[in-house]
Order: structure tokens, then C-alpha cells, then sequence
């Protein structure tokens, strides 16, 4: 869903990744059911569910189960109520951390992730505290095979992208939030298929760390993406590619 790509490389190779297959439908059903809920199950006449089944799609759901999430959150179906909540946060080294979070038991959750962030010599803070040292921007992502940098400059640049950079497997492009909509109808014209597409919190800066306080700035993030009420996890730190060799292995 979101964040450091390189070590989510590391992690595929070991074999890791594929057990989160479920708990990543898990997190898109849930944004596909809030998305309905709040803007109607019409994809045209809502870009926020448009994106997110656009972004299950990228993740090969199927059909019925996109279909079952936008009537549970229509309330053709049953289904729980999810609130969306912003947890925000010090990792080790001095680095911040932001999770988006769809829960139905807030006291449940947020105890819950105070204590991951106390596991990994982190504190929870108070809203703001970690949100200052981010941009908030529109992020699409890309498998690299999609797409050549040529049609990236062309077609995504071409429709209002600010930049895009190698992720290692991925494409990441970033762009104003007014800017998602239509950059997305532009690579789906084309025939580009996306990842994942949404608002995102860009670090200003990131914070090269290492050695122990990049193991638990890794641990910290995963525990936070692992959980199951979390969405997406960003961070200001990063990890030297030889640090993550040396990790991984």
C-alpha cells in the first residue's frame, strides 16, 4: 500500500510478501467500502472509490469482491462502520512516522499501535507532531514493466505529474492532489495499468539511518503496516541499500 519499496524487495525475495496477499485485500476492501459509504457506489461520480478500485484491480481482486465492498458500504450489504483516524509518531533516531487507519473500535486500535511504536524504541505523539515535516501530495505507483520513462514523460508529466522516480521494481509518480484524477483517466487511456494511486504524505527530508536504529525503523514500519486496521505508513527515514543487504541477510 505504501512505503519503502527497497526493503519490500528484499522481503518478496525472502518469500515474506506473499502471506500479506490477504491482509492487502483486506486493507482495499475496507478503503473500497468507506469510499462508497461517503460518495455513493457510482466510480464515475466518485474519484475516491474510482481510485480505490482501480487500485484493487492492480492487485488482481476480483469482480465479486470489488462489487460486495461497494454494496456493504452503500448498505446493500451488511457490514461494519469504519472511522478513518491518523496516528502520528518518533521512531528511533529521531525519525516521524504517519499510519492512516480504517477502524470499527478506536480505543481498541490506538492502544494497540502505541504499543507497536513502544516495541520499537518509538512513542506515539499528539496530531501534528509528526504531519509538519511532510508534503501532502497525490502518489500513483507502477510496476516497472508497465511503462518506459519516455511514456512517464509523456503521459503522465503531460496530464499534470510534477515528477516520477525509480522505486527499484516500481514507478512512483507524484502530483498535486487536484492532479490524481486526472493523471490516473491519462495512464488508463493509455493502457498503463497502476498499482496504487491515493493522497500521500511525502517526507521534506528523509534521515539516512543505520545499524540498530535502522533494524527498528524497519521493524517499526512493518509492525505498522502488518497491522490490520492500518492503511498506509509513511516515514522520513531511509536505509542505504547495503544496510538492507546486510539485514535481509
Amino acid at each position: 500500500m505504501s512505503g519503502h519499496s527497497k526493503w519490500a524487495t528484499i522481503k518478496r525475495k525472502k518469500g515474506a510478501l506473499d502471506a500479506k496477499r490477504g491482509k492487502i485485500f483486506t486493507k482495499l476492501i475496507k478503503e473500497i467500502t468507506v469510499a462508497a459509504r461517503m460518495g455513493g457506489g457510482n466510480p464515475d461520480g466518485n474519484p475516491r472509490l474510482r481510485k480505490a478500485v482501480l487500485d484493487a484491480r492492480g492487485q488482481a481482486m476480483p469482480q465479486d469482491t470489488i462489487k460486495r465492498a461497494i454494496q456493504r458500504g452503500t448498505g446493500e450489504l451488511e457490514g461494519a462502520n469504519y472511522e478513518e483516524v491518523t496516528y502520528e509518531g518518533t521512531g528511533p533516531g529521531g525519525t516521524l512516522f504517519i499510519a492512516e487507519a480504517l477502524t470499527d473500535n478506536k480505543n481498541r486500535t490506538v492502544a494497540e499501535i502505541r504499543k507497536i511504536f513502544e516495541k520499537s524504541n518509538g512513542a506515539m505523539g499528539a496530531g501534528g507532531s509528526a504531519q509538519w515535516a511532510f508534503d501532502r501530495k497525490g502518489v500513483i505507483t507502477l510496476a516497472k514493466e508497465a511503462a518506459t520513462e519516455d511514456q512517464l514523460m509523456e503521459i503522465a508529466v503531460g496530464a499534470g505529474a510534477d515528477d516520477y522516480t525509480d522505486q527499484g521494481e516500481e514507478w512512483q509518480i507524484t502530483c498535486p492532489i487536484p492532479s490524481l484524477d486526472p493523471v490516473g483517466k491519462a495512464l488508463e487511456e493509455a493502457k498503463i495499468a497502476v498499482k496504487s494511486s491515493g493522497p500521500a504524505f511525502v517526507p521534506k527530508n528523509k534521515k539516512q539511518v543505520a545499524e540498530r536504529d535502522a533494524e527498528l525503523c524497519l521493524q517499526l514500519f512493518d509492525a505498522l503496516d502488518d497491522h490490520d486496521d492500518i492503511q498506509n505508513v509513511y516515514a522520513d527515514f531511509d536505509v542505504s541499500d547495503e544496510e538492507l543487504a546486510r539485514i535481509a541477510g
